[in-house]
């Protein structure tokens, strides 16, 4: 009795040790740099059973483990510093850490490479996001009763240790105690007993029968004493199965085992058995004890169940047949919705291709905010702007002017083709033509916008017009030149002739700077002429700004300015000295005369890619928008005594040589950059 109490109690404290461990909570690391991520993955898994750890970077999860343990690690992949795979392996590489089960949650990393690289770093699972809560709520759920049922071993096998070191001590304690309770144990047990036993010897005489054998046959005990034992038995059943009458043979065949066999009461009605034979030796005298119990409820709860068994198999089988016609079903639902995502991801990639590689501005934005959700690269490369300045930034509609109305871009509505003027980071205005379409992404209302830069068609359309007036104006020049030049020569020559005679020599003199005036406008009026032949040799630019310098120079002192001069090497190219003298001479006098006392002209040359720049910047008060417009109209000037040919003479030289010419304006000055092609002839 003793030895079955410390027994109970022993269990009994293994029981509070394992409900302890059982209410304790449960640690789960939780590793994201996104916190949105990890109060999300809070959200999912949140329970009293759990004690949910976060970690924003690889080196703080890492610190988290030295503190405690976990059951599970849910892991993201992509972060700052350590990524997710590399603190995999550092966990798998200390020893405490090493079984603990990780899982990878991933939105980007979702190549099979990544996966196949997640699970050769010690990972048990890899999941994409977004993600099915109740999916990864249950795997947890499962991990968390594996590292339950983990913990509980190991409570288990230390309580075991320590329950047999006290038996040991218990039972050098108890032999002394056992010998002398044996006698008493062994008559409480058969009084107690539900089973019947008998004693008989080799003769099959029974020598005692337990206080069971009236509740069991019907017989008081002493009524069997010296009687066959066979009395009790309507047949035995051996171990093959034979029934037979030969009680003694069936016995010693069953000594030390469980034999079945068919019982007689007083009554002479029969129950089913099983009887268990023992065998010993006194005083050379063969004993037998036979345990008999009656196993009549449990031979009808097996019939029960026989009968349960085989309705259940047919339930089963039922059950079965229609899992199997569901799993068909489910299979081509299966195959449907893979052809569909595929064909979604192909369409996905179509899209993405052209969006990318379009040679048009195109941007996503949000119907709902008006933010930037993603651009291409023709946007960052025409508008200025980098992709992280972009993103999630609301998008500035005065930067989009129409160019009809001179107002900002309405997106409400779809637009086509409709010409605008744009803004760039560095606050130049290009020409375009914008289109827009509503459409849902994921499923978010968007309008995708699709914006083609039309600023050098519009620039080249308005360097035709102006190329055609010139040359209008070029073929004019050549025809009324020759009519205007005779009769001119032929007054010049009289008013030579007149002057030493009678007409007054202020007249004559009026005349003369009147008539000079005129040829020297025909002059130049015929250099804007297309046919006009450049008479090209192989010259340094160089050589003729030196010559052209000490002129300019001089006409700058004389107001007070300065001239720089910035040289680089350049090679020889095809130009006509002359009209190369007059192009520089234009554009460098008219820089003097934008500039104000103490200003500077500065004239720079260089070589690149094939071609020789020649750079004159000024430092005046900059060309308006309006005149920049006009600027080598002929006839079209801004000085009082100009003839606005000089620029227009400019640009037909830098035709004839062609040559391009760009005009870079603002507050700070000017800057006309000419660029010669080098292999030109």
């Amino acid at each position: 009795m003793e030895t079955a109490t410390k027994k109970s109690i022993q269990q009994k404290n293994y029981t509070v040790n394992i409900n302890n461990a059982a209410s304790k909570k449960v640690n789960i690391l939780m590793v994201d740099d996104h916190p949105e991520n990890l109060l999300a993955l809070e959200a999912v898994l949140s329970s009293p059973n759990y004690n949910l750890v976060c970690a924003t970077s690889g080196k703080e999860a890492l610190k988290c483990l030295l503190k405690q343990e976990f059951a599970v690690i849910l892991l993201d992949v992509q972060m700052p510093g350590l990524n997710g795979f590399e603190t995999a392996k550092l966990i798998r590489a200390r020893a405490k850490t090493k079984q603990t089960p990780i899982i990878f949650i991933t939105a980007i990393s979702q190549d099979r490479e990544h996966v196949e690289r997640g699970y050769s770093v010690g990972a048990i699972d890899y999941i994409f996001k977004p993600f099915q809560p109740e999916i990864l709520k249950s795997k947890i759920e499962k991990f968390v009763e594996m590292h339950e049922k983990y913990e509980e071993e190991i409570s288990k096998s230390e309580w075991q240790r320590s329950v047999e070191l006290k038996e040991v001590n218990q039972r050098l304690n108890r032999t002394t105690l056992d010998l002398r309770r044996t006698e008493a144990l062994t008559k409480v047990i058969g009084e107690t007993l539900i089973d019947t036993i008998v004693t008989f010897d080799d003769q099959e005489r029974i020598l005692s029968v337990n206080p069971a054998v009236k509740r069991m046959f019907g017989y008081q005990p002493e009524e069997l004493i010296e009687q066959n034992v066979s009395k009790l038995f309507l047949q035995m059943i051996g171990k093959n199965g034979e029934k037979s009458s030969d009680f003694l043979s069936l016995i010693k065949q069953g000594v030390g085992k469980v034999v079945e066999s068919v019982a007689l009461r007083k009554d002479k009605s029969d129950f089913p058995v099983d009887i268990q034979i023992g065998e010993t030796e006194i005083e050379g005298r063969h004993i037998f004890v036979c345990a008999i119990r009656d196993v009549t409820e449990r031979k009808q709860i097996e019939e029960v169940k026989k009968q349960q068994f085989a309705n259940l198999e047919h339930i089963v089988e039922k059950r079965t047949i229609e899992l199997l016609l569901a799993n068909e079903k489910l299979q081509q639902e299966i195959e449907e919705r893979k052809k569909i995502a595929d064909d979604l991801f192909v369409s996905q990639e179509r899209f993405r291709k052209i969006f990318e590689s379009s040679p048009n501005l195109m941007a996503i934005i949000s119907q709902e905010n008006g933010t930037y959700m993603d651009v291409n690269a023709s946007w960052v490369t025409f508008t200025g702007y980098s992709y992280e300045e972009l993103r999630n930034q609301k998008i500035n509609l005065q930067d989009f002017i129409e160019e009809a109305g001179g107002h900002s871009i309405d997106l409400e509505q779809p637009i086509r083709n409709m010409k605008i003027q744009y803004k760039t980071k560095r606050g130049e205005m290009r020409a375009g033509l914008l289109s827009s379409e509503m459409i849902h992404i994921e499923p978010e209302p968007c309008i995708l916008f699709v914006l083609t830069d039309i600023t050098e068609r519009v620039l080249l359309e308005k360097e035709m017009a102006r190329l055609d007036h010139l040359n209008l104006i070029g073929e004019m020049a050549a025809g009324i030149a020759h009519e205007i030049r005779n009769p001119m020569t032929t007054v010049y020559g009289f008013l030579q002739v007149a002057r030493g005679r009678e007409v007054s020599k202020e007249v004559i003199d009026l005349m003369l700077d009147e008539l000079n005036r005129a040829n020297s406008i025909i002059t130049e009026f015929l250099n804007l002429a297309k046919n006009k032949v450049s008479d090209k040799q192989m010259k340094n630019l160089n050589t003729i700004i030196k010559a052209l310098f000490p002129l300019i120079q001089a006409e700058a002192m004389r107001a007070s300015k300065q001239v720089d001069l910035d040289l680089s090497e350049c090679p020889d190219i095809s130009i006509d000295e002359k009209e190369i003298r007059q192009f520089i001479l234009n554009i460098a006098l008219n820089g003097l005369d934008a500039m104000s006392s103490g200003g500077k002209l500065t004239i720079k040359t260089y070589a690149e890619e094939e071609a020789v720049i020649l750079e004159i910047k000024d430092q005046g008060a900059g060309i308006s928008p309006d005149i920049l417009e006009k600027i080598g109209t002929p006839f079209f000037t801004t000085k009082e005594k100009g003839t606005g040919l000089g620029l227009a003479i400019c640009y037909s030289v830098a035709e004839r040589h062609q040559a391009e010419i760009d005009i870079e304006t603002g507050d700070k000055g000017t800057t006309f950059s000419i660029r010669f092609k080098a292999n030109y002839r």
